[in-house]
């Protein structure tokens, strides 16, 4: 089998756990058997449609990406993974920002 198919199944799994998805959870999300979309996670053969209809229920999007950018789109991936696990922001990010300068406009609060 080549690599990068191989690859594919790997990321398949790993994006449906990080969603905190089973595999009956896909089921219902892209209306495949849990058989059949076990057997795509166990290597199976997939159509092009098929891994279409995945990508979609995994909210991601398949890529034809040329081999001399891979590094740079992993690059780009880790980088946004990385900012992912980083504190969230206030849900008002302009709350408090002024908070901290004096008054120079010679008006009172």
């Amino acid at each position: 089998m080549l690599p990068i198919i191989m690859d594919l199944y790997t990321q398949i799994k790993r994006r449906r756990r990080q969603l905190g998805l089973t595999q009956r959870d896909m089921q219902s999300r892209i209306d495949m058997s849990r058989q059949q979309y076990q057997r795509l996670e166990a290597h199976g053969n997939p159509r092009l449609e098929t891994l279409t209809l995945v990508a979609e229920g995994l909210n991601a999007e398949l890529m034809l990406i040329p081999r001399d950018k891979v590094h740079l789109v992993q690059r780009l991936l880790e980088e946004a993974t990385d900012m992912a696990e980083a504190p969230p922001l206030d849900v008002d990010p302009w709350h408090g920002l002024l908070d901290d300068m004096d008054d120079t406009s010679g008006h009172e609060q």
